[in-house]
């Protein structure tokens, strides 16, 4: 398995060096600070050598002060450095947090509607989240706990060289030992903790896809069976962890025997050195105070590791989705759209899903300016495949698509979207405010422009009887709202956007009957002067069309208007209209 580390390092490092000053300051005062840390338990040396050596107390009281004044000192110094890096480090950390969630997110958006269609909206928050939440863990472990190890053990080995080099040799060898162990334990340890955090993501898919599906789960008794679904994947991720930990414990036996072994060993040695006269009492509390701290530090070393492993295992993920290629990009040299008339062009236009399933094949489809086409036909037939091809949430297979003349693969994609005006058939709204929503379709729009387009669309009649009107949340997705209040928000949206190309994907498929014929008298106003494409299959919707374009297994095979398509008995578009008459005779 890639796990991408140094790609992961490399992004986080990118990010890091936009702050470096910051870091700078962090990484130095950690420096100092270490080193005054190492520094001072001389002072106690000396302060216990003065404590045994001969004399009387009021010779040795002025010297015991003076060096209890340097430990104040030192002390507070270390204290101060200490600080400065803790408040520096919290504005380089959050600097450099909000700049990986920015990026990532921008990432993560400029990825086409078919990566969101494979992933699952909720794995997708957690793997954003874990990915900037990594380089906190890693970059506060390095700050806190590497650097000031690193320090104290060359600051240590220095001030032991003096006293002994055998000494220093054996501290030397036994951390070697020490850390070579925590290596090799870490990197066995890392696959554990990638499918630790596969097992998690899948979870929160699992959470993400109930959750948004809760009313299916309800109304088909689905409760039980998605229970037990969610309580397998609980258990697997248990397994897992559960063997991380076990595994983490028994590292955890031979570090401490590690620790003792130190421990006893050193003091050991200071005896044997104190018998030949090369130690004092205090080199024995300068010691003590030495293995102290190294135990301490060494015995966070596997953390300090298996930390950093980890966190390389939590941005494993995102930094794969920020490895995959974005699949719809702008060229090179793309230039914006310079859109005059809205002629839309499709030249021998074929598109194929995954090389497999040919959908369009070699479409001929000119639509001219300010022309209302419709396009009709089966589940199947390709409608909604050119709607998505114009607006290039995929790329055409072979031939071409024109606007004006001009290809849309050789445009920019915002500028192709910011002529065109999108009013879906189930429409989701975000959870913010309906006049956030509606504005959503021109940000800069004022609150009157919003009301206008509102009542226009005939939502302003629905909204006016809310208690915070237009000030009201829709809940996630628009759910506070009825199918039929959502679709008027939609195209009060599309109204105030006022782009020149409009597509109409059933828009008036989740109305009433009342409601629709309010809603054909804003689709009158919306449509005004504007290339228009509506797909429908309820053909009532669509008889005032300039062109009605039938179509079957990727091909046209009716085109004309309403009248003209009614003439050909035997016609798909006639066979359809007979189905539907019934409910649509004038």
């Amino acid at each position: 398995m890639q796990y991408n580390t140094k790609r992961t390092i490399q992004i986080f490092w990118e990010h890091a060096q936009k702050f470096r000053w910051l870091g700078i300051v962090v990484f130095g005062s950690a420096i100092i600070g270490s080193i005054l840390d190492v520094w001072f338990p001389i002072f106690f040396k000396d302060f216990f050598d003065v404590v045994v050596r001969e004399g009387s107390l009021s010779e040795k009281k002025d010297e015991l002060y003076a060096i209890l004044w340097m430990i104040f000192v030192v002390a507070a110094l270390s204290r101060a450095v200490w600080t400065v890096s803790d408040y520096v480090g919290t504005k380089y950390h959050s600097s450099v947090l909000r700049s990986l969630a920015q990026y990532c997110f921008e990432y993560v958006h400029r990825h086409s509607v078919g990566f969101f269609n494979n992933n699952f909206v909720g794995s997708l928050v957690r793997k954003h989240g874990r990915f900037v939440w990594a380089f906190d863990s890693l970059s506060a472990s390095l700050v806190w706990d590497l650097l000031p190890l690193i320090v104290s053990f060359i600051g240590i080995s220095v001030v032991l060289a003096m006293q002994s080099v055998f000494l220093t040799a054996l501290l030397a060898i036994w951390s070697f030992i020490l850390i070579l162990s925590t290596l090799i334990f870490s990197r066995a340890k890392l696959p554990i903790d990638v499918e630790v955090t596969s097992a998690d993501s899948a979870i929160s898919g699992q959470l993400a896809d109930t959750f948004t599906n809760q009313v299916n789960v309800k109304y088909f008794n689905a409760r039980p069976y998605e229970a037990q679904r969610f309580d397998d994947l609980e258990k697997s991720w248990q397994k897992i962890y559960v063997k991380s930990l076990h595994t983490e414990a028994h590292f955890r036996v031979f570090q401490g025997v590690m620790m003792i072994a130190l421990q006893v060993g050193i003091l050991w040695l200071a005896i044997m050195l104190w018998e030949q006269g090369r130690f004092t009492v205090g080199d024995f509390a300068l010691i003590q105070a030495y293995v102290f701290t190294l135990s301490h530090k060494m015995w966070n070393l596997k953390h300090i590791i298996r930390n950093y492993y980890k966190s390389m295992a939590d941005a494993q993920e995102m930094t794969e989705i920020l490895e995959t290629p974005i699949e719809i990009t702008d060229k090179r040299n793309a230039k914006p759209l310079e859109l005059s008339d809205g002629e839309i062009v499709f030249d021998k236009t074929t598109f194929s899903y995954h090389q497999t399933r040919t959908i369009l094949k070699k479409l001929d489809l000119t639509i001219e300016s300010k022309q209302k086409v419709a396009l009709v036909g089966h589940s199947g037939a390709g409608k909604s495949t050119i709607v998505k091809l114009l607006m290039r949430q995929h790329d055409v297979t072979a031939g071409k698509i024109l606007i004006d003349g001009q290809k849309i693969s050789d445009v920019t994609q915002e500028s192709l979207w910011e002529h065109l005006s999108f009013v879906p058939q189930e429409p989701i709204l975000f959870h913010r405010s309906l006049m956030e929503n509606i504005r959503y379709g021109k940000p800069d729009a004022t609150d009157k422009e919003v009301v206008n387009a509102a009542k226009l669309a005939h939502a302003d009649e629905f909204i006016s009887n809310f208690p915070e009107g237009y000030e009201t949340y829709v809940g996630e997705r628009g759910v506070k709202l009825s199918g039929g209040e959502r679709q008027r928000v939609a195209i009060a949206r599309a109204i105030l956007r006022n782009a020149p190309i409009l597509i109409l994907d059933e828009a008036t498929s989740s109305l009433d009957s009342e409601s629709e014929a309010l809603i054909q008298q804003a689709l009158d106003y919306l449509t005004k002067d504007k290339t228009v494409i509506v797909i429908a299959h309820r053909l009532s919707t669509i008889q005032k069309m300039d062109r009605i374009i039938v179509m079957e297994e990727g091909t046209i095979i009716e085109d004309g208007n309403h009248a003209q398509l009614l003439k050909k008995k035997k016609g798909m578009y006639a066979k359809l209209w007979k189905l539907q008459a019934g409910g649509f005779i004038e």
